[in-house]
């Protein structure tokens, strides 16, 4: 439905909502290229100045990437992990592993604490997924399987706020995990995540967090 309102300041807003709410709910997927601004012009029933002014202002909190000559992407799903990889853009790659480390050894050993049956028979799953993503050679198809992966473990933890923040600086962490993929996958790098699995599955608090942060280890000196 169209967006009304009195004033343009109002609107701008309702606006910015409605475009905000793509993104969260997974509409707009990370990465992806979100419609023109005729085309949203269209669907919100709204001046084009008004849509231009919302996308902007997205795009200063991070959340899209405005690129002259190819369209606007979705870079984060909140102000948060915009203004994460603003910050962390540069950062060492050894401190983002050492962050990784820590985030997904805690969600590891809270998800062998706290894991349902339908939180176990989602990991091997997408266990099962990221496997097959590896033999396909496929580097951004694993990576993506991967980090999902990882984040369905940290969301199994049922800590609401450790899983809100590892899904707001994830994004961060893939785009480490991809430079250190490099152009190819080989066979010596893979990781075996069965363990980790296996063990949030049996209830072993410890072993979960131990390999979880084994896997980030290589990346540290």
């Amino acid at each position: 439905m169209p967006l009304n309102s009195p004033r343009r300041s109002a609107l701008a807003d309702q606006v910015i909502d409605a475009l905000r709410a793509q993104i969260t709910s997974g509409e707009w997927p990370l990465g992806s290229r979100i419609p023109t601004e005729p085309e949203l012009v269209e669907q919100l029933g709204v001046a084009r100045n008004t849509v231009r002014e919302a996308v902007r202002a997205l795009a200063h909190n991070g959340l899209l990437d405005i690129r002259q000559g190819s369209g606007t992407y979705v870079v984060a799903t909140s102000e948060l992990a915009g203004v994460m990889h603003r910050r962390f853009a540069q950062a060492d790659p050894v401190h983002i592993a050492e962050l990784r480390a820590t985030l997904e050894a805690e969600g590891a050993r809270l998800a062998a604490l706290r894991r349902t049956e339908q939180d176990v028979r989602q990991l091997y799953a997408l266990l099962e997924r990221r496997e097959e993503a590896w033999a396909s050679g496929d580097v951004e198809r694993f990576v993506g399987a991967d980090a999902t992966l990882h984040l369905a473990v940290v969301r199994a933890s049922h800590n609401e706020v450790l899983t809100a923040l590892y899904s707001d600086v994830g994004f961060v962490l893939r785009d480490y995990l991809r430079r250190d993929v490099g152009e190819e996958l080989r066979a010596e790098e893979h990781l075996d995540h069965a363990r980790m699995i296996d063990a949030v599955r049996d209830g072993d608090a410890e072993l979960a967090a131990r390999e979880a942060a084994s896997y980030t280890a290589h990346c540290r000196a």
